[in-house]
This record gives C-alpha cells, structure tokens and sequence, in this order.
C-alpha cells in the first residue's frame, strides 16, 4: 500500500541550462542542457523516493512533452496515474548566468484544461483503492480549471479518511482553506495573499499562522519565510527552526523539498519535531545546486544535524 499520493494539475519538463553571461539580442550558448519532471506535486514524489520512501504520482499528460514527462519519471521509478488533455504539456525554462551567479526562471502557463479533462482527475482520485492516508495537492492550476478544484479534492479526502496536505496560492489556497484542510504549506508571499496582512517579524508570522489554525481552515500551518527561517504551527504548540547557514546557488525544488521530507516522515509514524527538523534539512539541501536539481539524500542527512529546533 502506498501512504502518500501527489495531485499536480500543471506538470511540466523542466529545461535548464548555463550561461557565461545574459546579453540581450546576441546568441547565449548554453554549456549544459537538462531536462527534469517538474510542478509541485511530481517534486514532492520525486524526492520521498530519493529519500527511501514511496508515493504515486497523478498529472495530466499532453502531446510529445507529456510523453517525455511520464518516460523521465518512469526513469526515476515514480508510479503515475495520468490521463489524456488535448493541450501539449508545458515546459519550464531555467537559466543559471555564471559571472552574475543569478538564475532566472521562465515559468510557462501550460495548457488550457476543459472541463471534461479536469473532472477526470476528480474522479481519478476519487476511485484510488486502496486510499492514501496522505493525499499531497501541489502546484498552480492550469487555466480552465476553477478556482474551488482544490477544496473539491479536500471534499473527497474527508470523505475517505484520508489527510489531505495542499500548496498552493492565490485564490486555490484561499477556496481550500475556506473548506479546511489538515496541512498547508505557504511561503510569506502566500500567506500575505491569504491573510491580507503584513506581519513585520517571524514571531507575528506565527500568529498569523496560528489564526488559520485557530479558525479551521488548516490543522497544522507549515511556514516557510526564507531568511527568517521555518515554523511549524498547530492548537498546541509553535516549533521554529532558525535558517542553517548555507550559499544558495537555486530555489528550484527547495518548499517542494521541504514538504515532500516532512509528508515522508509524518507518514513513517515520526514526531511532527522530527519530521520537521527533516524538513528543514530538505528545503536547505535543495538550495545547494544550480539548475533545476532537487536535494539529495546525502545533503539533507548531514544538514538534519545542523537544525536547530525551539518550541514557543
């Protein structure tokens, strides 16, 4: 039985590549080419299998770049349940400049759903015997697809029993957390959008977090906040982890990283503290990699050591 199973509405392929320098007009010549699966929810799959555990994977495919999604996560063992849109899939850019030691990411809107194709997906999840325990909704959604989708998947989770753990932003978010949900996982940006405030310190974040707690629209609040580090937030208790002291070369992957360590863990049965020290670990290790590279193993193990945990 697989425990955790990911949503991502707007998969893409990834391509990334290195420059010397970013010049307008002239002719950039790449020294690299890569092409990996992305969107949230395939990022989350992705790395709880790097990381020893196991989760399915459900995306929609479309034209020649669909099929190159599914073969390069064939390639890295992730069982998928997909279906058939007529728009092609989409590609992301990333480009890293070399004597700047900047990235720049060309997120591309994907195709348009109907909405036969997105109530495809609905029903896919709906019919997944046996039932996850987790169910990990992550990702923007594709144009066509309402604004409610995401609270419609946490409907269907209730009714089942199962958790159902969502990132996302804007509008989603907000449809979602209206119907409550057991995690979300927002960045400052996101939970600005969401509560319409502007805290000025991580410790009036964490209130804000505590209210949507409070409020039910999600059981445990994971914040993600930068250089203001981490906290985890639930009724009965705070935990915050300080930023570890790193040179990040990409943010690619690294809120996909972060939470798809804290699921894993959460589902092994380990202690949300421990779980979220992992986390920690996970979204930092991410950082340490140019391109559209997620965290590796051995990264995140030697980093859990340097996480430090303080209980408000």
């Amino acid at each position: 039985m697989t425990d955790i199973v990911t949503i991502t509405p707007n998969p893409a392929v990834d391509l990334s590549t290195v420059v010397d320098k970013i010049l307008p007009v002239a002719k950039l010549r790449g020294q690299s080419q890569r092409r990996d699966p992305g969107g949230g929810g395939i990022n989350v799959a992705r790395v709880i299998r790097r990381l020893g555990g196991d989760a399915r994977a459900i995306y929609p495919v479309g034209g020649a770049i669909g099929k190159l999604l599914r073969q390069l996560l064939d390639k890295e063992d992730i069982a998928s349940h997909t279906w058939m849109i007529a728009g092609e899939t989409r590609e992301n850019f990333f480009v890293d400049e070399i004597s700047a030691g900047k990235q720049y990411r060309f997120i591309l809107p994907g195709p348009r759903l109907h909405e036969v194709e997105w109530k495809q997906c609905l029903k896919l999840v709906a019919a997944l015997e046996p039932f996850p325990r987790f169910l990990v909704a992550s990702g923007s959604l594709p144009d066509g697809v309402p604004d409610d989708f995401y609270a419609q998947v946490a409907r269907i989770a209730k009714q089942r029993g199962a958790r159902f753990v969502l990132d996302t932003s804007g509008p989603a978010l907000a449809a979602a957390t209206a119907e409550g949900v057991d995690l979300i996982k927002p960045n400052l940006r996101e939970m600005r959008e969401l509560t319409g405030s502007e805290p000025s310190d991580a410790y009036a974040w964490e209130v804000a977090a505590k209210q949507l707690v409070e409020t039910g629209k999600a059981t445990v609040v994971a914040l993600t906040m930068g250089h203001l580090g981490a906290a985890l937030v639930t009724r009965d208790e705070v935990l915050r982890a300080p930023p570890i002291p790193i040179t990040p070369r990409s943010a690619v992957g690294a809120g996909d990283s972060f939470l798809a360590a804290l699921i894993w863990r959460l589902a092994s049965g380990a202690s949300r503290a421990d779980s979220f020290r992992l986390a920690v670990a996970a979204g930092a290790a991410a950082l340490l990699h140019p391109g559209t590279e997620l965290c590796r193993p051995d990264d995140v193990a030697r980093l859990a050591g340097q996480v430090t945990i303080e209980t408000a």
